[in-house]
């Protein structure tokens, strides 16, 4: 199975943790938004999305992305880091799966865990969530990529 991590983690490396302990169980690249090839992308078995939350959605640099992938088939995977809880009814990561799922991808699911956030109300306090991601969040995380490898049939 060819898995790629597609992950814009611009202020404290958050996601890029987040991604590298999925990528581990998963044997994929992490690449960043820049180095992703739509038609590369489309051609992999499995890719995942993932990026911090601002203003409660994920990164411009990786929707982009995901709006250049030609119309296709393939499998998808979204997944955020972010200082406030996601809320139910509007997850940070609906938007993207929508726009994989038009695209034609089966999105199988989504994971967010809490992170060290700096935004400007937190940062008048030296930020929340100082710890974060911490060991079970990867740990978690881990699990997460564990899922989707077993739905595809392990990892070559």
């Amino acid at each position: 199975m060819k898995a790629v991590i597609v992950c814009a983690s611009v202020s404290h490396g958050n996601t890029r943790r987040v991604a590298d302990a999925m990528a581990q169980v998963l044997g994929a690249q992490v690449i960043a938004p820049e180095e992703a090839d739509p038609g590369e992308l489309a051609g992999a078995d499995l890719v995942g999305f993932g990026s911090g939350v601002f203003h409660s959605r994920l990164h411009p640099r990786l929707t982009d992305v995901a709006r250049a992938l030609p119309p296709g088939r393939g499998r998808a995977f979204v997944f955020a880091t972010s200082g406030l809880p996601e809320l139910p009814l509007a997850p940070f990561t609906r938007p993207l799966v929508r726009l994989l799922e038009g695209k034609g991808f089966e999105v199988d699911g989504s994971f967010s865990c809490r992170a060290f956030d700096t935004w400007t109300p937190f940062k008048l306090v030296g930020g929340i969530n100082k710890q974060r991601p911490n060991g079970e969040d990867l740990a978690a995380a881990r699990a997460f990529a564990e899922r989707l490898r077993d739905r595809s049939g392990g990892v070559s």
